[in-house]
């Protein structure tokens, strides 16, 4: 469950507890594994090397591929990858999204194709519900729809409607599920998901109705989707005075590290994003003096760690010059350390911001890091 301890302003500094792995410390950030491991080659081995408090995964692919019902049958998702802290699976609402052209969206669910081989694929609720039950993940995310960005306020209002009714579904099918004598995690939590595109009045409406249904959290869904980021923090401002206090916020697939800062400071406890491993593969390394692209030809001799003293892996043990020679050489070493570092850079702002929360300091945190943290390092 979750206890704020401590709170500056909106920002809070909490524990949660689950059923694997123990207490988190929150704010949090989580570290995506969309199919059971870190694209990079990073296994959840390493993950406790980097700090990684919740791995999360999501329910679309792991269903497609290698199937729930494998999942189950090797005795859940953590026995299969081997990882004792909790887990987070995603609904797999955003992945149906993003498949705008190949799905159709009915009150019972959504049809849509297979990314991988075309075959047609119906996932409601309560599928997502028997898909997450199945994977036995610690925290499973209620199904929903996540419009597009731009979208017309009438489309809005009633997407949102259907996925607070969604949510109903889901929570009866979940505390169904959890009973069952066969569950892998009986222990498993529900988090509901505010939605409401832009409108402030969807928004809040759509938290009031969320906060009705008894879920251990609630997740902002629906943004880092092409709006502007002023317009991000505005739907945070709005929104979040109508989410439970007892209950964690989980600012979904967000974002760049001052994004990170900046929505703690709106009152944010959880966040994901696939940005550190996506822009390490490409060389985009993140520092405390802002981002570098280690494949400039000015670290060809730079015999620095990325980051002077970093603790990570990578820093303590290998250059600059190093690190660019491999992505030069098309290594694939290069990609499974630069992923390592920035997502131990990641779990460490994490961590830096949870103690300036502790010592009563995160306004000077923020107002040091916040706008650095967007900027590029030498």
């Amino acid at each position: 469950m979750f206890q704020v301890i401590k709170q500056q302003g909106r920002a809070r500094r909490g524990r949660f507890s689950c059923a694997h792995g123990g207490v988190v410390q929150t704010p949090v950030f989580m570290n995506v594994g969309t199919q059971g491991a870190i694209k990079g080659a990073v296994s959840a081995h390493d993950l406790k090397d980097l700090k990684c408090q919740i791995e999360l995964s999501n329910t679309y692919h792991l269903h497609l591929r290698p199937g729930d019902d494998v999942v189950k049958a090797l005795g859940g998702l953590h026995k299969m990858m081997d990882w004792d802290g909790p887990i987070l699976t995603d609904s797999g609402g955003f992945q149906v999204f993003s498949l705008a052209g190949l799905r159709k969206i009915a009150e019972e669910g959504v049809t849509f194709a297979s990314h991988i081989d075309g075959r047609r694929i119906f996932m409601g609720p309560e599928e997502s519900m028997q898909i997450q039950s199945h994977l036995g993940s610690d925290i499973a995310m209620a199904f929903d729809e996540c419009v597009e960005n731009p979208a017309p306020y009438d489309y809005v209002k009633r997407s949102c409607e259907r996925t607070v009714r969604w949510l109903r579904r889901c929570k009866a099918e979940h505390d169904r599920l959890n009973a069952l004598p066969d569950c892998v995690n009986p222990g498993q939590m529900l988090f509901g998901i505010n939605q409401g595109g832009t409108y402030d009045d969807l928004r809040i409406w759509s938290m009031q109705e969320s906060a009705k249904v008894d879920c251990e959290g609630y997740g902002i869904g629906g943004l880092a989707v092409g709006e502007a980021t002023e317009v991000m923090y505005h739907i945070l401002d709005v929104t979040l005075p109508y989410a439970p206090e007892d209950k964690p916020r989980y600012l979904m697939g967000v974002g760049t590290p001052s994004n990170i800062v900046e929505a703690v400071w709106r009152g944010i406890d959880f966040f994901d994003c696939v940005m550190p491993a996506r822009n390490a593969r490409h060389g985009k390394l993140f520092t405390w003096s802002g981002s570098l692209n280690i494949k400039n030809e000015k670290y060809k001799l730079d015999e620095r760690p990325i980051e002077p003293g970093c603790g990570c892996p990578v820093c303590r043990s290998f250059s600059r010059a190093y690190l660019r020679h491999l992505f030069k050489a098309e290594e694939m070493l290069a990609m499974r350390l630069a992923v390592m570092h920035n997502l131990y850079f990641y779990n460490s702002l994490a961590r830096r911001i949870r103690e300036a929360l502790d010592g009563g300091q995160f306004a000077a945190f923020r107002a040091e890091y916040s706008e650095r943290l967007a900027g590029r390092a030498e």
